[in-house]
């Protein structure tokens, strides 16, 4: 199976899937994400996000950022 970039070639014809062999495809791909095993490794390999992680008391990701990005008269948020 060539899993190439044919849109970065010139003078490659671009061939589609035949609508049968795509639609088996699709049909594997989920079979196989809802079976037992990858339902259990799903869980297995799940990281816990701190929460502190994704909302820091400062606002923002990165705080030098955030302030040069700041409107002039908006006093800057404390947390």
């Amino acid at each position: 199976m060539d899993l190439s970039f044919a849109r970065l070639e010139r003078g490659i014809a671009i061939t589609a899937l035949p609508v049968d062999l795509a639609v088996l495809l699709a049909g594997a791909s989920a079979r196989q994400a809802a079976s037992t095993t990858a339902r259990v490794q799903a869980t297995v390999t799940m990281v816990r996000v701190s929460d502190g992680l994704l909302s820091p008391r400062h606002g923002s990701f990165h705080p030098v950022v955030a302030e040069a990005l700041r409107p002039p008269g908006n006093p800057p948020v404390e947390g």
